[in-house]
């Protein structure tokens, strides 16, 4: 199956369920008053950062590598969201289109660490390659798309998550988990650090610099930012799903009928949509054992919802009981899978992006321009596009000051979203907002006002790719 084909299969596990499958909206019950009450300091610090995802995670390293104290708060038991608990084992690609490793630094550190058999992707010799036999090869497993081979591995969540704890605990980071942070503090136009709620009750953390990497925006909304919700609905970035793994797979007869037998799959394909309500394929783990079914991805909810969580949930988890009855009798390969695990953390695409101090647009991301405050590269969405150069800017709210934003809901516009919520972007753009957090601090600088400069030296030191050498 050609790249394209696999685009068309992945927009076709697209299901606009939300129109019939949400509670309707709950009717105004009034509201009750609290009393006020004084909030005890749990702890003080350089640097807060509020999320334990790629983005957090990298954030809360790259501060402390450069010597600031730092507290990291995550609301689950382990660190690395949707990479690991979300089962976003694919980890999109961190290469371009000839090959060049252009998203590193903390990002390449974690995959180093991965233990053999922990990860599976295409040999670094072969990243750029458009031999049509490796291509042939990589493009059922995601590692080769538009013709080409490009580094976009599987990878072990349960590796990843050791390897994203490790380097944390190395680097000296305060690590906060079961730690839901539910509002900043914020004092004359400045966060000065967050409210926490946990088993230990409501705490509040002083802070010089807090960074955002919450996902969804909880930070810098709260503190009166503007932000965009419009999505592309022509791309599947803005739906939400649970994820499943399936054990006692075998993937190599799974693809050889995929490759092998065209006719055959189509008819699978067919049978597929017509007995299951919600039918997707799966992508092969980072091992022939074991699949990943990422979809059904459903459209039409809102993930900052109550009810829309819940329900997206109950249609996952029917949804892979459904998948499995059907692949288990149907599909070469999965005559003994089983469900080995779904997601403890739904998958959320899409829900607040800052208008930040710069946006990144589609018309800017497409020129090959390299900007002046650039603190990152990100490979472009195809090979017709150059490299995107990632401007400071865009993690930088407009008004609030002491805080920076990391992670899916920095400032762009819907077309960008798609490519910078991945989980490598959000590695690339925690690394660049630690990094500035720890250097405002050490200034006594607001944010806004860290040279770009600086923050890209550090960044080199730190084994980030840039275009911009400082």
């Amino acid at each position: 199956m050609s790249i394209e084909e696999e685009e068309r299969v992945a927009k076709a596990g697209v299901f606009d369920a939300g129109r019939n499958a949400k509670r309707p909206e709950r009717q105004a019950l009034g509201s009750v008053m609290e009393a006020p009450r004084e909030v005890p300091i749990f702890a003080t610090t350089d640097v807060l950062v509020v999320g334990g995802g790629p983005a957090g995670t990298t954030a809360a390293i790259a501060a402390a590598r450069v010597g600031a104290d730092v507290i990291l708060a995550e609301r689950y038991n382990h660190l690395g969201g949707l990479s690991t608990g979300g089962l976003v084992c694919w980890i999109d690609r961190m290469s371009d289109w000839d090959g060049k490793h252009v998203i590193k630094g903390l990002a390449e550190e974690l995959l180093d660490r991965l233990p053999a058999g922990a990860l599976s992707g295409p040999d670094r010799s072969i990243w750029g390659s458009r031999d049509e036999a490796l291509v042939s090869e990589w493009a059922p497993r995601a590692s080769a798309h538009h013709g080409a081979v490009t580094w976009a591995p599987m990878i072990d969540p349960e590796w990843l998550k050791l390897a994203s704890l490790s380097m944390v605990q190395e680097a000296g980071v305060e690590l906060l988990l079961h730690t839901w942070v539910v509002a900043p503090l914020v004092e004359d136009g400045a966060v000065t650090g967050a409210i926490l709620e946990s088993k230990q009750g409501r705490m509040a953390i002083r802070a010089k610099t807090v960074v955002d990497a919450s996902g969804d925006g909880d930070m810098f909304a709260q503190a009166g930012e503007a932000y965009q919700g419009d999505i592309d609905n022509d791309t599947f970035h803005h739906c939400a799903n649970t994820a499943s793994l399936l054990a006692g797979v075998d993937m190599k007869p799974w693809l050889a009928f995929r490759k092998g037998d065209e006719a055959g799959f189509k008819e699978f394909m067919n049978a597929g949509r017509k007995a299951v309500k919600h039918f997707t394929i799966p992508f092969p783990g980072w091992r022939d054992d074991v699949t990943i079914f990422m979809g059904p991805r459903f459209a039409g909810f809102d993930v900052l919802k109550i009810d829309d969580l819940t329900q997206l949930e109950l249609l996952s988890r029917q949804s892979i009981v459904d998948l499995l009855t059907f692949y288990r009798a149907n599909a070469p390969g999965f005559e003994n899978a089983w469900i080995m695990l779904t997601a403890p953390q739904l998958g959320a695409r899409h829900s607040r992006r800052m208008v930040g101090l710069s946006q990144m647009t589609v018309k800017e991301s497409r020129s090959g321009e390299v900007l002046a405050d650039e603190i990152g590269v990100s490979p472009s969405l195809t090979p017709n596009h150059p490299t995107v150069s990632v401007p400071y800017g865009a993690l930088l709210p407009a008004n609030t000051n002491n805080l920076l934003v990391a992670g899916r809901h920095i400032s762009t516009d819907a077309p960008v979203h798609s490519f910078m919520r991945e989980i490598p972007q959000c590695w690339l753009t925690g690394h660049a907002a630690g990094v500035a957090a720890a250097l405002s601090v050490q200034g006594n600088l607001a944010p806004r006002d860290v040279a770009p400069a600086d923050i890209r030296a550090h960044l080199q030191k730190q084994g980030a790719y840039l275009q911009t050498q400082t």
